[in-house]
Formats: structure tokens, sequence, C-alpha cells
């Protein structure tokens, strides 16, 4: 069954406060890394770029983070080099904190490089985390029980999110 959470309009205004929380927390950076993790946080951090494009003059770069949820441990890699994100403002987007785990990771991965800012950014925040890892930026934060499960669909006849 599906239980519809956030319709295109709501995801689109919580990105936008969210892009406009970006620009407030790194007004004083020239550039801001949005570091999406494959493949729906990616995509997130796509939606945010186009606004802080619109309302800010920082630049925008993006980099697509890979990190393998079945085995976190595995080595993340990213579609941008090191040097390109080094000493930079950054903020780790995702679509859904769930457990944390992806997001941890994720962390871990980037404390390795030196950063002038670091912060993430989640669409839904579930309230379930294993790790204790919180979203900077976050659209809903959603109380759930450990069954349910939250999708984030992003698709050319309108974004929305579901529980089910």
């Amino acid at each position: 069954m599906e239980n519809r959470i956030l319709t295109h309009t709501e995801i689109e205004h919580k990105i936008r406060r969210i892009a406009y929380q970006i620009y407030e927390t790194f007004v004083d950076e020239e550039t801001v890394v949005l570091a999406g993790i494959a493949s729906n946080g990616f995509v997130l951090a796509q939606k945010i770029a186009l606004i802080l494009e619109e309302i800010s003059p920082l630049k925008i770069a993006l980099c697509e983070v890979f990190i393998d949820k079945l085995k976190p441990n595995s080595p993340i890699t990213t579609s941008i080099s090191q040097k390109e994100y080094e000493n930079k403002g950054l903020v780790l987007v995702d679509d859904v904190l769930n457990s944390g785990t992806t997001l941890v990771y994720g962390v871990k991965h980037f404390l390795e490089v030196p950063l002038s800012k670091f912060k993430t950014a989640v669409l839904v925040d579930r309230n379930h985390k294993k790790y204790p890892v919180k979203a900077d930026f976050k659209g809903l934060s959603l109380s759930t029980s450990l069954r349910e499960h939250v999708q984030v669909v992003f698709s050319d006849k309108g974004d929305y999110a579901y529980l089910n």
C-alpha cells in the first residue's frame, strides 16, 4: 500500500527551503560542493544546485558519490577528484536518512579531506538512526515504524515521496 507523504509541490518547497539554508550557512564561501549520494541523492543535489544558482552568487560544483549500500565499507568513489573539493564547503546530500549507515560512511569518506565547512542534507529524515548522524538540512522529519519504508521518486511526470 502506498501512502503519499510529499507531493511534487511540497518537494519543490522543501528543496527551495534547503537551498536557502545552505546559502545562509555558506554565504562566506566562494564555491560550495553538493555531493549527492548516487542515485537519488545526486538528483536531489542537482535540484538544490539549480535553486542555489538562481538565488545566490555561490559557485556550485556537483559531485556524485558512489557508495555500495550493501557493503558500505567498500571504497567510496566520487565523480570529481578530491582536489576539486579540497578546502571548499561541502554538503553531502541524500534523499532519505534511514538508519544513517550510508550517510555515516559518506561523512567518513569526506572527513579524510580538508574541507572549510561540512554539512549534510536530506529530503526525508526517518528518525530511526543506527548511527549518531544527523542531517543539518532536512525537508521532512518523519517518525515511522521499522517495517515502513520511505521511497522518493524523481520523475518527469512529477516528484513525490511515499511510505509503504
